[in-house]
C-alpha cells in the first residue's frame, strides 16, 4: 500500500464533541422542525446501509436493544431490515410496554413490521451472522450492570462481527473509558457529531472501523458550540511542508541540540538525533556522555556530537542553538539534572521528555513555561499531575487540559489517540499503530518535535505535526512489515518520505 492511503482516514480537522453537545445539536434540530422520530430513521437507515456495505450478502441479524433513543434506533432498523427479507432476532433488554416517546414508536414499527421482540436472558443464543449493538448510548456515564452487563459479555464472547449504533455500548463517549465492560464493535457508526470518546484511550480496541453520519445536521453552523477537540487530518503535512527554496542553506532551517544520553544510556539520545536530521533541521548536535561519542560518530556522523561529563562542560552550546531537546536517555542523578538546569536556563524553545519530565515532577517543581512543549505518557503524566496513570486514563482529555494549564506551552499525552493541547484547543491524532509499543518511540517523537521547533514552526503546529508525522510514519512501516517487530529507527526514512511531497507520485499524495 503506498503512503496515499494514509491521508484519507480522517478528515482534516474534523469536529469531535461531546455527548452533552451532540444532545444539544439534537435538540436544534428538532427545535427547527425535524422530528426526533425523522432523525431516528435517518440514523438507521444510514446504520443498516453501512452494514450492508460492510457485510454483502447477510440474510440473518441480531439486534439488541436497550431503552431510549439507542434503542430506538435498533427497532427501526429490525424493521428496515426485516422490510428486506432479511431474518431478524430482536431482543430487547427493556420491555416495549415500558418504552416512551419516539423509541416506543420505533419499536411499534418493528412489531408491526412481523418482527418478534425477545426478552433478553442469560445464555440466550445470538442467532444472526452479525449482531447489532443497540443497547446503551451516549448518555452512559457510570458502570454497566445487570442484564446490560450479561448482553455485552454474551456479545463480546460470540465471536461475531458486531456493529455499534452511535457508540460501542459501555464506553464513556467524551472520554473513551470503558465503563467496567464494553462492546468490542467490528464497525461503530456514528450519528450527528463525532465523539471525542470514540478516538482516544481504550476507544481503539472497541469501535472498529469508524463512520460518521451527520444525518443532514450541520453540527459546524452552530457557532456558538465549539467542539470539544479536532481530529488531525493528514493533509496537515502538506500544508506546513511546502518544497524549499531553491536557494535555501543549512542556516534556514535552524540548529537544534539534543541533550540526553547519560552514562549507560546512550541509545536514547542517538534517536532523538537520528530523527532530528530525518525532520530537516539544517544541523543537529547532540551533547552526551562521552562514552557514546563512537557510536554516535558510526551510527550518524551528520550529526555533530559532543562528549561532556557534566552540565559544566556545555559551555556555549545551548545558546547557539534554535531549540533544545531534553530528556532522552537523561537519567534523574546528577548529570541528567545539570543538562536539564541547563536547557531550562538558556531560554530557547525546549522540548521535554523522558527523565526530562520526571525530574520536572520531583527536582523542578513549579515550572511553568510558554516555549516549551512535554511529551508524557500516562505514568509520567500522572507524576506531574500527582494522581494515579490509571486517573489520566480514565479521562486522557481532562489530563492533557489539566498539564497544559498547569505548566503552559504545548502538551502531547501519548497513547493510543495521542492528544494534543495547547492554547489553540484540544487536537487528537487518529493515526499509529500497536506496533509502536516499543522501546524508543518516544525518543524519535521528541526528536522529531526538536527538528519542528528548530525550524522556527510555531509552538503548538509543531506539535501537532510531529505527533501526526511519527504516527503516519509508523503506520507505513507496519503496513510495509508488519506491526510485530517494528522499531523507533524504521520510523526516521518514512518521516522523510512524509515531509518531502515531491518524492515520487505516490508519496506525494500522502499528504495532499
Amino acid at each position: 500500500m503506498s503512503v496515499a492511503s494514509f491521508a484519507h482516514r480522517a478528515d482534516p480537522g474534523r469536529a469531535l464533541y461531546r455527548a452533552e453537545q451532540v444532545r444539544e445539536l439534537d435538540r436544534r434540530t428538532i427545535a427547527a422542525g425535524t422530528q426526533g422520530f425523522a432523525l431516528m430513521q435517518r440514523a438507521a437507515a444510514a446504520a443498516w446501509q453501512d452494514l450492508k456495505v460492510r457485510w454483502p450478502g447477510v440474510r440473518a441479524i441480531s439486534v439488541l436493544c436497550g431503552g431510549g433513543n439507542n434503542g430506538g434506533d435498533g427497532h427501526v432498523l429490525a424493521a428496515l431490515a426485516a422490510a428486506e427479507g432479511v431474518t431478524v432476532q430482536r431482543i430487547v433488554l427493556k420491555p416495549l410496554e415500558e418504552l416512551g416517546g419516539d423509541a416506543r414508536r420505533a419499536a411499534g414499527m418493528a412489531s408491526a413490521g412481523g418482527v418478534a421482540a425477545i426478552d433478553w436472558q442469560p445464555g440466550l443464543r445470538l442467532n444472526g451472522q452479525v449482531v447489532v449493538d443497540a443497547l446503551l448510548g451516549t448518555g452512559l456515564t457510570g458502570e454497566v450492570r445487570g442484564a446490560f452487563r450479561e448482553a455485552i459479555a454474551a456479545v463480546n464472547q460470540s465471536d461475531k462481527p458486531v456493529l455499534a449504533l452511535d457508540i460501542p455500548s459501555g464506553l464513556h463517549a467524551d472520554t473513551g473509558a470503558v465503563l467496567g465492560l464494553a462492546i468490542r464493535a467490528t464497525l461503530t457508526v456514528t450519528f450527528i457529531g463525532d465523539k471525542l470518546g470514540l478516538h482516544t484511550g481504550a476507544a481503539s480496541a472497541y469501535v472498529g472501523e469508524l463512520a460518521f453520519r451527520n444525518l443532514e445536521v450541520d453540527a459546524e453552523a452552530e457557532t456558538d458550540l465549539l467542539p470539544a477537540a479536532r481530529l488531525l487530518g493528514a493533509g496537515l503535512v502538506a500544508a506546513a511542508m511546502p518544497p524549499r527554496s531553491r536557494s535555501a542553506h543549512k542556516g534556514d532551517f535552524g540548529h537544534a541540540l539534543i541533550l540526553g544520553g547519560a552514562p549507560g544510556f546512550g541509545g536514547a539520545a542517538l534517536l532523538a538525533a537520528e530523527a532530528c536530521g530525518r525532520l530537516g533541521a539544517g544541523k543537529v548536535s547532540l551533547a552526551t556522555s562521552p562514552e557514546h561519542v563512537v557510536a554516535s560518530l558510526v551510527r550518524r556522523p551528520e550529526v555533530m556530537v559532543h562528549g561532556v561529563r557534566g552540565a559544566s562542560e556545555l559551555g556555549e552550546l545551548p545558546h547557539q542553538a534554535d531549540a533544545l531537546v531534553v530528556g532522552p536517555g537523561l537519567g534523574q542523578g546528577s548529570w541528567g539534572q545539570g543538562m536539564l538546569q541547563a536547557a531550562l536556563a538558556a531560554g530557547k524553545p525546549l522540548v521535554v521528555d523522558a527523565d526530562g519530565l520526571n525530574l520536572l515532577a520531583t527536582r523542578f517543581t513549579g515550572e511553568r513555561r510558554d516555549d516549551w512543549i512535554l511529551t508524557p505518557h500516562p505514568g509520567e503524566a500522572a507524576r506531574l499531575l500527582r494522581i494515579s496513570a490509571s486517573e489520566v486514563e480514565a479521562d486522557r482529555p481532562a489530563a492533557a487540559q489539566a498539564l497544559q494549564r498547569q505548566f503552559g506551552g504545548a502538551v502531547v499525552l501519548k497513547g493510543a489517540g495521542s492528544l494534543v493541547i495547547g492554547s489553540e484547543g484540544l487536537v487528537v491524532c487518529p493515526f499509529g499503530n500497536p506496533g509502536m509499543a516499543s522501546g524508543g518511540m518516544g525518543d524519535v517523537l521528541t526528536g522529531m518535535l526538536g527538528a519542528l521547533l528548530a525550524q522556527r514552526f510555531v509552538l503548538e503546529q509543531a506539535a501537532r505535526l510531529g505527533v501526526l508525522v511519527h504516527a503516519l510514519a509508523a503506520d507505513l512501516a507496519a503496513d510495509d512489515a508488519g506491526e510485530r517487530g517494528l522499531l523507533a529507527s524504521d520510523l526516521a526514512s518514512y518521516a522523510q518520505l512524509l515531509i518531502n511531497p515531491g518524492t515520487g507520485e505516490d508519496h506525494a499524495a500522502a499528504t495532499r
